[in-house]
């Protein structure tokens, strides 16, 4: 990913996936962390529109962003990242650590093993 996003711009992100296009106003009342102010969330966005991460509207009075890239689509960049960065480029090696760090849920294994099954049929 050219731009990675940070912990805060992906904060905002998660946001915006939830709520859609959404103003400034109404990403900084939906934040989870709400601890700065407004202004903050403003520049965070303003910087954001600049990295290509968000689109800004300028059509109304209050400024309208949306997330340019779908969270899957972003969330799958994130990861290729990761593994090369961290892993090596070795995806087992960050599922090991994953699932070694924070416990599953049986219903989160059993997905996984559907995926890992669905993958083997592809490869067939």
């Amino acid at each position: 990913m050219r731009n990675k996003p940070t912990a805060a711009e992906l904060t905002i992100l998660r946001t915006l996936w939830a709520l859609g296009p959404s103003t400034v106003r109404q990403v900084h009342d939906a934040r989870e962390e709400t601890a700065t102010g407004y202004t903050t969330t403003l520049k965070l966005l303003q910087i954001m529109a600049d990295k290509g991460l968000v689109r800004r509207n300028e059509s109304q009075r209050a400024h309208v962003y949306e997330a340019r890239l779908p969270r899957e689509k972003t969330q799958a960049q994130l990861v290729r990242d990761l593994v090369d960065s961290v892993f090596g480029g070795s995806a087992s090696r960050l599922v090991v650590h994953a699932l070694a760090a924070k416990p599953s849920s049986p219903a989160e294994r059993q997905e996984i093993r559907r995926l890992l099954d669905a993958m083997e049929e592809k490869r067939r």
